[in-house]
């Protein structure tokens, strides 16, 4: 029989029936933060430099641990404020999404800690505070290809959320938040490309951009020189739409890019 069972078939004010929440071993709630934006064509992640132990001097994600009158996203939005300096009315502003829960026994060396992680993939953001709040001294945007040996199981949090955040340029209109108000169709592959870290075949790009309805828009008679010696490129707009129908997936192994 599981505790609810129990409890429910049990005496007691609210159908508390025999639980005994002593019988227990206590473990604390935390929260992790992934997030990432497209910073001078490179993938960047916002990290803090821990000051205290465990794991003092290393680079963490964004966290802390949920205060008992608190829900997790209200815990992630005020700690990413108090630990990297971001104006709290930013911050309260950014679309988090949740991404997993993390629970292994030994993941935090001072005690079982389940983290609830949250992730963004956000345009615009401005740079943290020198030195952030709580238990950290120091918060700045790295360079995704350059984080090595985070804090904790920071590693595998950061994975899945580029993961997840892939996954949502495969099926939103969000790259074109990373690009100018008009853009070339290269700009815009270059923001699929950093993010998924793979080289795109541009005619096939070009070909299935063009082809979802309401993506991207022409900018009648604008072009760009980009550099080549080939004519300008003409500029687009981000269309209305807010979802990919159809999706613009990522290439696996043996498609073409």
């Amino acid at each position: 029989m599981n505790a609810g069972a129990a409890g429910a078939a049990g005496p007691g004010p609210g159908g508390a029936g025999g639980y005994d929440p002593r019988a227990f071993e206590p473990f604390a709630v935390t929260v992790d933060l992934a997030v990432l934006t497209v910073r001078g064509g490179v993938l960047h992640v916002l990290l803090i430099r821990r000051g205290q132990e465990p794991y003092a001097g290393a680079w963490a994600l964004p966290g802390g641990f949920v205060l008992p009158r608190e829900s997790a996203e209200t815990a992630a939005r005020r700690e990413l404020a108090e630990e990297t300096g971001l104006a709290p009315s930013l911050v309260e502003a950014l679309h988090l999404e949740q991404l997993r829960t993390y629970s292994e026994p030994d993941r935090d060396p001072r005690m079982r800690v389940v983290s609830v992680a949250f992730t963004a993939l956000v345009p615009d953001m401005p740079e943290p505070a020198a030195g952030g709040g709580g238990d950290a001294d120091r918060a700045r945007w790295v360079p995704v290809g350059e984080v090595s040996g985070p804090a904790f199981d920071h590693a595998l949090i950061l994975a899945d959320a580029r993961e997840r955040v892939g996954s949502k340029l495969e099926y939103s209109c969000l790259a074109t938040a990373f690009c100018p108000p008009e853009f070339t169709l290269g700009e815009l592959r270059t923001v699929y490309e950093t993010v998924w870290g793979t080289t795109l075949d541009r005619p096939n790009f070009r070909r299935k951009v063009l082809a979802t309805p309401g993506f991207v828009e022409a900018v009648p008679g604008a072009a760009r020189l980009t550099g080549g010696r080939g004519k300008p490129a003409a500029l687009y707009r981000a269309g209305p739409a807010t979802v990919l129908h159809p999706p613009l997936l990522r290439p696996t192994e043996g498609q073409a890019r």
